[in-house]
């Protein structure tokens, strides 16, 4: 009878280990596949808009597209179509710049 207590109580650490096992692995995936590229896409629209400079196309996260006319700390002066616009840094979309021919299209129209 006291040899079935024991090896019921060694089942039940090895239980407990397991479970802290799985949670430390659980918190390793979430890390790995969704903290981690957050973290890298932030660093990069970061990095990117700090690299913005006079004469660069850029396109704003609500889909303007225009050509840098100056930069401060905070914002950013844009040459549209119809005119001049200031707009903040964060506003300026990272996935990429504005497309040349999308610009000249816009302005022959």
């Amino acid at each position: 009878m006291l040899l079935n207590l024991l090896l019921q109580a060694d089942v039940a650490e090895e239980s407990d280990f397991s479970f802290i096992v799985l949670l430390g692995g659980m918190f390793l995936i979430m890390y790995f596949f969704m903290i981690r590229p957050q973290m890298k896409r932030q660093k990069e629209a970061k990095t990117f808009r700090e690299s913005i400079s006079k004469g660069d196309k850029v396109v704003t996260i609500g889909g303007l597209h225009g050509k840098v006319l100056s930069v401060s700390d905070l914002t950013v002066m844009l040459e549209l179509e119809q005119g001049k616009v200031r707009i903040d840094k964060t506003a300026v979309s990272p996935k990429g710049g504005a497309d040349e021919a999308d610009i000249e299209l816009q302005k022959n129209s």
